[in-house]
């Protein structure tokens, strides 16, 4: 669970003006929060992990990159989670196997399975996290995304943009990814293709992750 596409996404279009403080929640092993750190060099990029084991790789890996000084790493639940500050970008790749089958393997369970309650006590803490004129992306399949969006309005929260997120040209939506914002918005709403045939990457794939990834 080191790298996966859903968080390379979600990382590389999460946008905000030059955000001051950043927050990554169930950062996994760090990969989103460093490339956070990497595209926002002024901000200060906090990230939150409840699984111990990943929490200290993504420590080690803040610890050995360029941008150690503005990456810190808690482990914690995140409604625990209580900083001195609100957050102008909040992104998350939260575990979204909403009351399906567990996987046996516990620290798996955690990162990809969630309860009932989990994405309203989600968008509850983010509310208070968010800046007033923050934003907060997440990815999700589509099920779960639209869910997040019907429930979001109980916080205020409300879409500004939601990018489908689809394998090919022919294959139906995969993922959405949302930007929600406090007050009511225009709503964007995109498609972005990964692949243009098979095994070969879209341009517009390439191009997104070209900062990121050696092989592009």
């Amino acid at each position: 669970m080191k790298i996966n596409t859903d968080g390379v996404l979600l990382a590389a279009i999460a946008g905000q003006a030059q955000p001051l403080w950043v927050l990554d929640i169930g950062t996994g092993t760090g990969v989103i929060a460093l490339m956070l750190a990497q595209r926002f060099p002024d901000a200060e990029v906090d990230a939150v992990e409840i699984d111990a084991f990943s929490a200290q790789n993504a420590g080690l890996n803040f610890k050995n990159s360029p941008f150690a000084e503005r990456l810190s790493i808690y482990h914690s639940d995140v409604m625990n989670f209580s900083p001195a500050q609100q957050y102008a970008l909040i992104v998350s790749n939260p575990p979204y196997f909403v009351n399906d089958l567990k996987n046996e393997v516990l620290r798996k369970q955690i990162a990809r399975h969630a309860d009932e309650d989990f994405f309203g006590d989600l968008l509850r803490k983010v509310s208070g996290l968010l800046s007033p004129e923050g934003l907060f992306w997440l990815i999700l399949p589509v099920k779960q995304a639209d869910w997040v969006v019907d429930r979001a309005v109980l916080h205020q929260l409300f879409p500004s943009r939601v990018i489908a997120v689809h394998s090919d040209e022919e294959k139906p939506v995969i993922r959405k990814i949302l930007c929600l914002q406090f007050g009511y918005a225009p709503v964007s709403e995109e498609h972005f293709y990964i692949y243009a045939a098979r095994n070969v990457y879209t341009e517009a794939y390439r191009e997104l992750l070209k900062d990121f990834f050696l092989a592009f």
